[in-house]
């Protein structure tokens, strides 16, 4: 069975989930493996505060790593809310801890988090997406340390009319530009399960995107659900094999210490 290397729990603002009951899910799921990737979101505009104690996070999670060693593999990462004035902050906060994975994700555009209806407040729908594209560009100009950019369409989860209209031909020149760049710096992309829980009836990024990024030479990645409770875990991954090999990916990545280790399809 596969891993599922994106999840939160309690540790996010956004989630209650006790790391404990999402280790057993996890093991009753089958999985392979799984990792952590709770939210740091520094100047997040919104009421939810996105950060942890790291020094907690990790004498948590630890121990629970350990404690379940025998059923399941378990790993510890971040996802990080990128902006590019944070750049020097979360470079800081990623060389000071010792996090397996840690991924890059653009929740925040220009002040805005696409999640509320502000950020779309006297713009075009298509406009809207193409600032969030943007801005993953001005993050990758400023900021490199992490392994894999997350969900890169995460915008159309939360659009006026979500992903009726959008298409990867549409932001062809921007999206291919993000991919270009990712490779450039030997980074990777996630598939991410969510946009079926969304009802969008396809994963982030789409299918498109996904088999772009392996013909321009994308290798690196990762799979992951965004698990914010248990019941969400492995969401949808019925759906992974034909996705990938439908792409062209017959590996897929798993990061331990920031390394990627490459697993076969299918297992």
């Amino acid at each position: 069975m596969y891993w599922d290397t994106h999840m939160h729990c309690r540790f996010s603002g956004d989630s209650t989930a006790d790391p404990k009951a999402m280790i057993e899910s996890s093991i009753e799921k089958k999985l392979e493996g799984i990792c952590f990737t709770d939210h740091i979101d520094w100047d997040y505009p919104g009421p939810t505060p996105f950060h942890f104690d790291p020094e907690e996070y990790m004498q948590t999670l630890q121990p629970l790593a350990e404690q379940y060693s025998s059923q399941i593999r378990v790993h510890i990462g971040v996802e990080l809310g990128l902006q590019p004035h944070l750049k020097e902050r979360y470079h800081a906060f990623v060389e000071a801890a010792d996090f397996d994975q840690v991924i890059g994700s653009s929740h925040v555009v220009h002040g805005f988090d696409p999640y509320y209806p502000e950020f779309y407040e006297g713009k075009t729908q298509d406009g809207a997406y193409l600032e969030y594209f943007t801005s993953i560009l001005e993050n990758l100009a400023v900021f490199d340390d992490f392994d894999v950019y997350g969900h890169i369409d995460y915008v159309v989860r939360y659009g006026p009319n979500k992903n009726s209209g959008y298409s990867y031909r549409k932001f062809q020149d921007v999206i291919d530009e993000i991919l270009k760049t990712l490779i450039a710096k030997g980074k990777g992309i996630e598939l991410n399960m969510a946009g079926f829980k969304y009802g969008l009836h396809h994963p982030h990024p789409t299918e498109e995107i996904l088999k772009r990024y392996k013909e321009l030479g994308g290798e690196i990645l990762t799979l992951g659900s965004d698990a914010h409770a248990p019941d969400q875990i492995a969401y949808d991954y019925h759906r992974l094999s034909s996705l990938l090999a439908n792409a062209g990916f017959t590996h897929y990545t798993v990061f331990r210490k920031r390394k990627p280790v490459f697993f076969q399809t299918g297992r």
